[in-house]
């Protein structure tokens, strides 16, 4: 089972529309998929119009089985979807003993999915810092442009400092350019400084697609919305690649 932190010291990089559709577009493939809502802003579960009685504050804060908390968007794809609610949970976790890892033990007995893939809040908070100590890989998404690219810098600087205090090994396996313009000459340059950057870890650039922001409003993925758009097209090369294991360009 493959543990997946989509995370970025950033907002606005498209990590939640890249968290939702590369968990759809696995489970179009056949995978089986579970998404951690972790960001307080609940921006996942709203996509795919996810609530429950209990969530991920329940899960974190009450101990509540994690079974008891999944909403299922199809067969095979699940989410433990969040509310504002998650917003309290930071205060809860900060008097429990090994804060930064409840979500770990929270979660140990769930081993019936092929991936799981958390959203992560754009900060380095205690939500986070769960998010990344449970996770055994990192998805980094990154805008084509300088203030991302800082922040891409930033979060990888941040999953060093996690591994080497928890002695933890999370790697990061997948840096993801999102909003890519070719027609740009600053996103052009962008692409390139992130590729120098992390040779063999960048996939290829989602490109900026307006059905990317227009699906979140029927509840689905790009690829029920739009599944002939680039951006359907775009996430779907990702999802092999992810299924592959080839992240190489």
């Amino acid at each position: 089972m493959r543990r997946i932190a989509v995370v970025s010291q950033k907002g606005g990089v498209g990590k939640t529309t890249t968290t939702v559709n590369l968990a759809a577009g696995l489970a179009k493939k056949g995978k089986k998929v579970l998404i951690l809502d972790l960001d307080p802003q609940g921006n996942v579960s709203t996509c795919f119009f996810a609530s429950n009685k209990k969530n991920m504050y329940h899960l974190l804060v009450d101990d509540e089985d994690p079974k008891n908390c999944i909403f299922n968007v199809t067969d095979f794809l699940h989410i433990i979807p969040s509310d504002k609610m998650l917003a309290k949970a930071e205060l809860s976790l900060s008097g429990m003993p090994s804060r930064e890892t409840v979500l770990k033990r929270r979660m140990e007995n769930i081993t019936n999915y092929d991936y799981v893939i958390i959203d992560c809040p754009p900060s380095l908070s205690l939500l986070s810092q769960n998010a990344l100590t449970y996770a055994k890989e990192a998805f980094i998404p990154v805008a084509t442009e300088y203030l991302s690219i800082d922040a891409l810098r930033k979060t990888n600087q941040t999953i060093d400092e996690i591994n080497e205090l928890f002695s933890h090994k999370l790697k990061i396996s997948a840096v993801i350019p999102t909003m890519y313009d070719k027609r740009i000459k600053s996103g052009i340059k962008a692409l390139a400084e992130i590729k120098k950057g992390y040779n063999g870890l960048v996939t290829d650039p989602i490109r900026i697609n307006s059905k990317l922001k227009e699906a979140p409003e029927k509840g689905v993925s790009v690829f029920d919305f739009a599944k002939s758009s680039r951006g359907a097209k775009d996430y779907m090369k990702l999802v092999e690649k992810v299924i592959d294991g080839d992240f190489f360009n």
